[in-house]
């Protein structure tokens, strides 16, 4: 493909290499440092110059740093004539943070600030995956791809479940509903919801089970995971409800914190998360995670929108 140039940020390597090594191009060659006082510093190391360019860097690890960092990058090279910058960011950082909750709340809505920064920045288009809130495609005045990792978690649940059709879709919470509906539909089986109260952040108070589980596989499905107190909270709930195993299948594993010896204790068969965020050092510590590779689909969104062909197609089917 000529005249495009893709570019790793320094949170997710990996996935850049995977997605470049899928379009049969070379990483564009970038020196990302930091000064002594901590300021981040990029240097593009090639021309970019009427060039289509693509800037992967997802909002894991330390996401201020890696934020700021995408922000420069980005910057640096539309200033250096670039005719379109595209920031594929596959886990959107600030996601949760896109309303304010209570009337009078104070609250800010940092989503949107983290919007207006890449618009400020330069960047002209942005794919990402799974936003936390679809809405927040409306917080940009430039075009926003969010793509969905639902053809991928199809795949897996009738590649890996052998009882799939035996088993019920279950959102841990109401937010979730539309997604585990459009899952149960396409697989033609039944959901039910959890609903919880929440006292504060990060913690869930009580639980109550929407619907039936029992003698059933039960899946829960959600598009984030943090620190993995509700969904192994869910996992409980769910097996005293009688279901026979539970999996938790979450677009982005974030597990922070207590995440991580939560998951081991909990009552799952396995927890698994697609690689928008990098798992290798998690999968050391706990052997119920498995990996979903999502490259494919990030890398055909950027071919599609490079030939200027239409990235719906990918809404439904996982790109061979």
């Amino acid at each position: 493909m000529p005249n495009i140039k893709i570019f790793s940020g320094s949170s997710h390597p990996d996935l850049s290499q995977k997605i470049a090594e899928r379009l049969g191009q070379e990483l564009g060659k970038v020196v990302t440092k930091k000064f002594s006082n901590q300021e981040t510093c990029v240097e593009i190391g090639e021309s970019v110059r009427g060039e289509d360019v693509y800037i992967v860097q997802s909002g894991c690890g330390e996401i201020n740093d890696n934020l700021m960092e995408l922000l420069i990058m980005i910057n640096a090279c539309k200033i250096a004539s670039a005719s379109r910058v595209t920031a594929v960011i596959p886990c959107y950082p600030y996601a949760r943070q896109d309303k304010k909750d209570k009337v009078g709340s104070r609250a800010p809505i940092s989503a949107k600030l983290v919007a207006n920064m890449l618009s400020v920045a330069g960047a002209d288009h942005i794919i990402t995956m799974d936003l936390h809130a679809s809405q927040i495609q409306g917080f940009f005045d430039i075009p926003v791809d969010n793509l969905y990792a639902e053809p991928a978690v199809l795949k897996w649940i009738k590649e890996n479940i052998n009882e799939w059709k035996n088993c019920t879709i279950v959102s841990p919470d109401a937010g979730g509903a539309k997604r585990v509906t459009s899952i149960a539909d396409r697989l033609n089986v039944d959901f039910a919801l959890i609903h919880k109260e929440r006292k504060k952040a990060n913690e869930v108070d009580r639980m109550v089970l929407v619907g039936d589980v029992k003698d059933r596989v039960a899946i829960l499905v959600d598009d984030m995971a943090d620190t993995c107190g509700t969904i192994c909270h869910a996992a409980d709930k769910l097996v005293s409800a009688g279901a026979t195993k539970v999996y938790a299948i979450l677009t982005h594993g974030i597990f922070s914190g207590p995440a991580i010896s939560r998951i081991n204790n909990a009552n799952f068969e396995a927890v698994v998360v697609t690689n928008t965020i990098p798992q290798e050092d998690k999968i050391k510590h706990c052997s119920k995670i498995q990996v979903i590779d999502i490259s494919m689909i990030l890398a055909e969104a950027i071919r599609r929108t490079h030939n200027g062909e239409s990235v719906s197609y990918l809404f439904s089917h996982v790109p061979l």
